[in-house]
């Protein structure tokens, strides 16, 4: 006779949480400072202001990013905690209604009412707060709001990727240098994507051409202000 065997699995969306913080970071750090560093040079500065330039759009970056993402990512989970507090007053002044709330939710997903009614009992049984925040608000463990997570996670790949491009201005030669940066940032994008695609299963070329082309737009559009503006003075 056969045995049956565990089959453990790891699904990729649990990943979501910190893919999302990191690779909104490293690509905000990569384009934003290469578009800096552009602007820059375009306008005609030396290697000291232009890594003065970089340097404080780095830092300045890094504490927007993690603050932007923990006030963005703290708005969420107060929702979730209000929902949830709303949810346990629903289940102490009414069970009997939560109940049927479940059981319906069941049988819009395919069970007949007599299964249904079953699953919401023993699932309530066992910790109706958590059946109810799963099954009726979409609250999940994996993708719950994790605020010190996400600000933290932001600002360190936000600061990785700002400080490629600020490396580039130290071994760039200056005749060379919006060139040389311009082209080595777009290979740190392609790379950024082709590294998200992998890490969230998705297909590695469509990713890497889409954070490429935009931040090859956002680099082009800051040169080119640069160089109007170096010219104007």
């Amino acid at each position: 006779m056969s045995r049956l065997r565990a089959h453990p699995e790891r699904h990729l969306v649990s990943r979501i949480g910190w893919l999302r913080a990191a690779v909104l970071g490293a690509n905000d750090g990569i384009v934003s400072t290469a578009s800096l560093i552009l602007g820059v040079a375009a306008a005609g500065a030396q290697r000291d202001a232009i890594l003065i330039a970089g340097a404080a759009g780095l830092v300045a970056g890094a504490m927007s990013m993690a603050a932007g993402e923990y006030v963005s990512v703290s708005s969420q989970a107060d929702a979730e905690g209000a929902d949830l507090e709303r949810e346990r007053r629903e289940l102490a002044s009414d069970t009997e209604a939560e109940h049927e709330e479940l059981t319906q939710i069941y049988m819009r997903r395919g069970l007949d009412r007599e299964t249904a009614v079953s699953v919401a009992q023993q699932l309530m049984a066992k910790d109706a707060l958590a059946a109810h925040a799963h099954d009726e608000l979409g609250i999940l463990e994996m993708t719950t709001a994790r605020p010190i997570q996400a600000a933290l996670t932001s600002a360190a790949t936000f600061t990785c990727g700002a400080a490629l491009p600020l490396l580039i201005v130290f071994l760039a030669p200056m005749r060379l240098l919006v060139p040389v940066e311009a082209g080595a940032s777009l290979l740190f994008l392609a790379l950024l994507g082709a590294i998200g695609a992998v890490a969230g299963g998705a297909v590695v070329w469509r990713a890497a051409v889409r954070v490429t082309f935009w931040g090859a737009l956002a680099m082009a559009l800051t040169a080119g202000i640069g160089h109007l503006v170096g010219t104007a003075v």
